[in-house]
């Protein structure tokens, strides 16, 4: 089966549609198409974990969601899992950024990039309140005894960037209070 092709001279949202569901995870991020590859289960067992996690502590107006993609103008970025708010539509093809309160990702060797510096700027731009990101791979800037995974935890500043409230390593216990109160134990996520 051939390729789709864009509509336009870039691609949007609405061009995923037409592409093949054949297992590869596909994203629309600033007018390009991403392909990855399946998650591994490590990556998979840790957001499981977590999603459990979130949806203890969430409250009643908040829907936790693995897999599915932000809305954000034309571009369909998907965090490996979201806290949304309000009515959200259960059939449409993404969650509209403004319903969007926490977004997460789960750093893999291929999508280090992706998940450390493009990501963030799209969803502090957007203007998602709150972004984590978990290492569990080794990474430069590890410290010396730092075990994984670890949880890096930003807030939207007033200068519109994240900037970093949390630093979680594996054996270690953070109460983050954004987008609600909850108690994360990275160790607790992955054996």
């Amino acid at each position: 089966m051939a390729m789709p092709v864009p509509h336009h001279d870039y691609w949007t949202a609405a061009d995923l549609d037409a592409l093949p569901e054949d297992g590869l995870r596909y994203e629309v991020l600033n007018g390009q198409l991403v392909v990855n590859a399946a998650p591994k289960p490590r990556h998979q067992l840790l957001i499981q974990r977590l999603v459990r996690v979130l949806v203890d502590a969430a409250p009643v107006d908040s829907l936790v969601l693995d897999g599915v993609g932000v809305i954000i103008g034309d571009d369909e970025p998907i965090p490996d899992a979201m806290v949304a708010t309000g009515a959200v539509d259960l059939d449409a093809r993404g969650v509209p950024v403004a319903q969007v309160d926490l977004v997460v990702e789960v750093v893999s060797k291929s999508t280090t990039m992706t998940d450390r510096v493009v990501k963030p700027i799209m969803y502090s731009t957007a203007g998602i309140a709150s972004y984590w990101r978990f290492e569990i791979n080794p990474f430069a800037g590890q410290f010396p005894g730092e075990d994984l995974p670890v949880l890096f935890a930003y807030r939207l500043g007033p200068d519109g960037g994240y900037e970093q409230t949390h630093r979680v390593a594996a054996g270690d216990t953070a109460d983050l209070r954004t987008p609600f109160p909850v108690t994360i134990t990275p160790s607790t996520l992955l054996p």
